[in-house]
């Protein structure tokens, strides 16, 4: 009979198995229908996801239940770092999100970003044109300026919206610009002093432009991954956890494997 450890890592492989299937037919079906840059750039994370998640299964899978010791020592190396991996990232991901947030507007329900206030490490990534191309191909492609614009708001009404960071940074100009209210995504220019925000001259009421360039925006992207990364690393605290307790299972079932290979076999 098999072991309750064997048990478990088989059962355990057979289900993330399971889950590998419906990831990987997703990453290739992005694949074949994807139109955007954006959803382009999704699809090969996705597939190399499935993949992995299908072979490290399976190697779990028959090395727990066929007693295969050199297959379930890769699985657990593999795990082993994995959770290194994710431990690492998880110490990353809260030492560059601990700096930035928005800041209070008199009269405004909603904030405003500067791009100075989040870490060196996070401002680099926003300011390499390479990758703001891309994310900039993001944000035209959600039209989240253009979903905001078509609402038609009065100007009192708007300024007490409470506009995500995005919208704040990328689809106005700042409040120290003294521009005049039109409608959500455009404003009348009014004459710009020299000490005036670089971002004024940066606006356009192009609604395929208008913030996009801003220092504003790449700071509005950062606060929104600020805190996307912060619930990925209380995710992984979880997922470690979970993964430590399968280590350790696996562990136990890689000693089994051992003690039966080396007893002998009687007729």
């Amino acid at each position: 009979m098999f072991r309750l450890s064997n048990n478990l890592v088989g059962i355990l492989n057979f289900l993330t198995f399971l889950l590998s299937i419906p990831i990987l037919g997703a990453g290739i079906w992005l694949s074949k229908r994807a139109s955007t840059d954006c959803e382009k750039f999704m699809e090969r994370p996705i597939i190399a996801i499935g993949v992995f998640l299908m072979v490290i299964s399976l190697a779990g899978l028959i090395g727990a239940c066929c007693r295969v010791s050199w297959l379930l020592w890769i699985y657990l190396l593999v795990m082993f770092l994995l959770i290194v991996l994710l431990f690492c990232f998880t110490i990353f991901a809260f030492v560059v999100t601990n700096k930035g947030a928005g800041e209070i507007v008199s009269g405004r329900g909603y904030k405003e970003y500067r791009l100075g206030q989040y870490s060196s490490w996070l401002q680099k990534r926003v300011n390499n044109e390479k990758n703001w191309r891309k994310i900039r191909s993001c944000l035209a492609d959600s039209n989240i300026c253009k979903k905001l614009g078509q609402l038609n708001d009065t100007e009192a009404v708007f300024y007490q919206k409470h506009l995500s960071p995005v919208q704040s940074g990328c689809c106005k100009p700042p409040t120290s610009c003294g521009y005049t209210y039109s409608n959500a995504t455009f404003w009348v220019p009014t004459t710009i002093s020299q000490d005036a925000d670089t971002d004024c001259t940066k606006w356009s009421n192009d609604q395929d432009k208008l913030c996009y360039n801003c220092d504003s925006c790449k700071a509005g992207v950062l606060d929104n991954l600020k805190r996307d990364w912060k619930k990925v690393a209380v995710v992984n605290i979880i997922f470690l956890i979970f993964l430590i307790i399968v280590y350790s299972v696996g562990c136990c079932a890689f000693r089994n494997n051992r003690e039966d290979n080396a007893l002998p076999r009687w007729k």
